[in-house]
């Protein structure tokens, strides 16, 4: 049996809670700027006298969390239903433990060279802060969720294209770069292996840089099911397939386990949320995509094959094994607290595990905080799956949820919050998990409204149509479908 009602949206992102930018800058528009400074602009270009802080997307986090601050300060009304966020609580037990590592590592004293990096590293927190809160805070419908995930996809696919021509033309493409004065250039090109080039688009490492768009392709599937947002044509629709396509495409040529193991973990997570008629589609699809591309590829097969195969005497895979045995020995100097966020330099030890990394400078508390925070980020969205009565919100959510996994699963095969855009990107994410939650509980209660108002018509027909959004609180825009499957 399917209901069908008309329900308004809520109200504008910014309204809420305090968000008083000036007219058309709204949460969405200065978290998209934080996008195209993390992905456009290569990983390692800073600004000279600034140094390692000179990140134009660090230093434009740090603006959306003084932001944040500033907005909380002047709230005066909440036109928004409150929602508790667990995800606030994990990030502020995180920064909690980081601080108190931080202090006891400079009371311990340390190297001279460690200081800075320690320094650094909480204020790249501060900044991944600044972008989650934002998020949470700002992001308040289910167009303004939309919106922000489909600029996400868009910049992916764009750096997906930077990638393939990396791969073919076996050079980085961003040596012009350095012609900009005043800016300080360490580009980390392109890398090989066997008889094919590894792409890092304009991340510091190839790694960083297929792990970062795979996080992304469980968005990308939600907004190709989406239909571009109800494009007025099937070609439009049918376009927003590209970046899934390209993601994809980019993930196997990229001669990676990591990247293949992801790419196989973002499905896998993506499949169960998808609507019925998709699930099927998207397998068979992308096993005859993946089919093409070995056939037209000389060598890739027999390539990727060699990587598993032969896991057993690659020097990478043995770094990987060999460096849990390890782990006692550093973590057991302060089980608790750890040696302090970002004072762990590549010169200690590299352990390309970011759960093990967290384990040694945040300790078993910074651990848990850590494991918390992509808990309460996977419950928010799943959540805001089971609550909302929209099939798009749902779909939504759950791709979060794919892709807050994907990251996670990928987190295990390198230091993911060493690097700019993977680390940008996973606390953007955790940030989209709690204002989907937001949205999905709007989306209940709105229904919820309409159901009992529509039920006091039924029963008294002589009453009239209601007012325009009444019993649903303050609304604006159209109307849209709501689909109640039972």
């Amino acid at each position: 049996m399917t209901l069908e009602r008309s329900i308004a949206p809520p109200v504008e992102a910014w309204r809420h809670r305090g968000f008083t930018a000036p007219r058309g800058v709204t949460a969405t528009t200065m978290i998209t700027v934080y996008l195209v400074l993390l992905f456009a602009v290569p990983s390692n270009v800073t600004l000279g006298p600034l140094g390692s802080v000179g990140r134009p997307a660090l230093l434009w986090g740090i603006l959306l969390l003084v932001w944040w601050v500033l907005s909380r300060l002047q709230q005066r009304t909440v036109d928004a239903r409150p929602v508790w966020q667990p995800i606030r609580f994990a990030y502020a037990a995180l920064v909690v433990v980081a601080l108190v590592a931080f202090a006891a590592a400079m009371l311990r004293g340390q190297p001279a060279d460690q200081v800075s990096p320690a320094i650094t590293a909480l204020l790249r927190l501060m900044s991944w802060g600044g972008v989650l809160l934002v998020a949470m805070d700002g992001v308040r419908t289910y167009y303004e969720a939309t919106r922000l995930v489909r600029w996400l996809v868009v910049v992916a696919a764009l750096a997906s294209v930077l990638g393939l021509a990396q791969s073919f033309t076996g050079s980085s493409l961003l040596d012009w770069v350095r012609s900009f004065p005043g800016v300080s250039v360490d580009l980390g090109g392109v890398d090989s292996r066997g008889d094919f080039t590894r792409a890092s688009g304009t991340a510091t490492h190839p790694l960083e840089f297929t792990a970062s768009i795979v996080g992304v392709l469980p968005l990308a599937i939600a907004t190709a099911i989406a239909g571009g947002y109800r494009s007025a044509t099937r070609r439009q629709a049918l376009l927003w397939w590209t970046p899934v396509a390209l993601i994809a495409l980019v993930s196997m040529l990229a001669v990676s386990r990591s990247a293949l193991i992801g790419l196989v973990v973002a499905v896998v997570a993506s499949v169960p949320g998808l609507p019925k008629a998709y699930r099927w589609v998207i397998g068979v699809a992308g096993l005859c995509g993946s089919m093409i591309v070995i056939a037209a590829v000389p060598g890739l097969f027999g390539t990727v094959l060699s990587l598993f195969t032969n896991a057993a005497g690659d020097p990478s895979a043995l770094s990987r094994t060999n460096a849990l045995a390890r782990v006692p020995e550093f973590i057991g100097a302060s089980p608790l607290i750890g040696q302090g966020f970002g004072t762990f330099l590549p010169r200690y030890y590299i352990f390309d595990n970011q759960w093990v990394l967290i384990a040694i400078e945040l300790g078993i508390l910074g651990l848990v905080c850590f494991t918390a925070l992509i808990v309460a980020a996977m419950w928010s969205a799943i959540r805001a799956s089971r609550r909302s009565p929209y099939g798009e919100t749902r779909t939504l959510a759950r791709s979060i949820a794919a892709s807050v996994a994907t990251l996670a699963a990928l987190f295990l095969f390198f230091d993911g919050l060493s690097f700019p855009i993977s680390a940008g990107l996973f606390f953007l994410v955790m940030g989209l998990t709690a204002a989907i939650r937001t949205i999905g509980e709007a989306d209940k209660a709105l229904f919820d409204a309409d159901t009992r108002l529509q039920g006091l018509l039924d029963k008294d027909p002589r009453g009239g149509a209601p007012a325009a959004g009444g019993g649903a609180g303050r609304t604006t825009g159209q109307g849209r479908k709501v689909q109640d499957e039972r």
